[in-house]
């Protein structure tokens, strides 16, 4: 839905030079970094924000956004979810309608920041089921109905969830002065491993307890991050290992503003393409991209970079209300 009272068609895209017509999962993109990944009845929602055109959410001391765009669906018609992923506490990415409608039992995967912040005992209502990892820590998540299984019946579908690393501000004293005064929260990448886990049955704390864990369908998302050093231990660690998917936050984000842009906190089109580069994935999508009057690297930018550097067969591109089908 592009403006309130107001639709559009919606449309399903597949992989663009080797698409089945038999694709067993998704991405939905809502908006923002809004997402709804679905595997074998598996839904992880990514970074909840359903605010519509003309709200505004509070970015850190003195600095507040307005949003430009409506979500594609509202957070009341949401289909059932397994959890919630977290990249980092921050209004555009869990807004304030979201933190006070959420049931504070439901599960969240999130930042160590975060966490202590849902949780602390200094809230009216804290949440009770929110799990921290920090960068290259894992933790399994299966689905807890699914009668789903794989070729040994005992393996049922499971996400395994790992922190990758990101970073919101620039090195430097800007960091160093953000270290003093916490304006801008830390922030996560994840990978997620679509497969097939023995040995358990729920949300997993940190690390693998299941006795197998076979990796089928890799995801990247980026989180909130700047294309800095940190970023390139990711493919040391995976060490060859292919990403199938990746889910890139865009938009040049600019504090305090588009009236004084003095520091960008998240990649560019520039940025972007390095990062495509570096990661290598089958097939990108953007997200995060034009939906907040502090982004201001638009969507048109990264499309032209991909063109000229001939990835058009890499790059996926999806509107608000989109579809992205994969097979695992």
């Amino acid at each position: 839905m592009s403006k309130r009272g107001q639709t559009r068609h919606l449309d399903i895209r597949t992989h663009p030079t080797s698409s089945t017509g038999k694709e067993d999962a998704g991405v939905f993109f809502i908006g923002t970094a809004t997402t709804i990944l679905e595997w074998r009845g598996i839904r992880v929602l990514t970074d909840p924000n359903f605010l519509h055109a003309g709200d505004h959410v509070h970015l850190g001391p003195g600095v507040t956004s307005q949003r430009r765009t409506n979500p594609a669906i509202e957070l009341d018609k949401l289909p059932e979810l397994d959890c919630i992923l977290l990249s980092h506490y921050h209004e555009d990415h869990f807004d304030r309608i979201v933190e006070d409608s959420l049931n504070r039992d439901f599960p969240i995967v999130t930042t160590p920041h975060a966490k202590r912040c849902l949780t602390s005992s200094s809230r009216s209502e804290p949440f009770k089921s929110v799990y921290a990892l920090d960068f290259f820590e894992s933790m399994l998540l299966e689905c807890r109905n699914s009668s789903e299984t794989g070729h040994d019946e005992s393996a049922t579908p499971a996400i395994k969830v790992t922190g990758m690393p990101g970073k919101h501000v620039p090195p430097g004293p800007i960091s160093k002065l953000n270290d003093l005064l916490n304006a801008v929260p830390p922030t996560n990448g994840w990978l997620l491993e679509l497969g097939w886990a023995t040995g358990m049955r729920d949300i997993s704390h940190h690390g693998n307890p299941a006795s197998e864990f076979r990796t089928s369908y890799r995801i990247y998302i980026s989180g909130d991050t700047l294309f800095v050093d940190e970023l390139k231990e990711i493919p040391k660690w995976l060490e060859g290992k292919q990403i199938d998917l990746m889910l890139i936050h865009l938009g040049g984000t600019t504090i305090p503003g588009a009236l004084a842009p003095l520091v960008m906190v998240t990649m560019d089109a520039k940025q972007g393409l390095q990062l495509i580069r570096l990661i290598n994935a089958d097939i990108t999508i953007p997200i995060h991209y034009d939906d907040y009057d502090v982004f201001l690297s638009p969507l048109t930018e990264f499309m032209k970079e991909i063109e000229q550097a001939g990835l058009q067969d890499q790059v996926v591109y999806l509107d608000r209300g989109d579809q992205y089908r994969f097979t695992v």
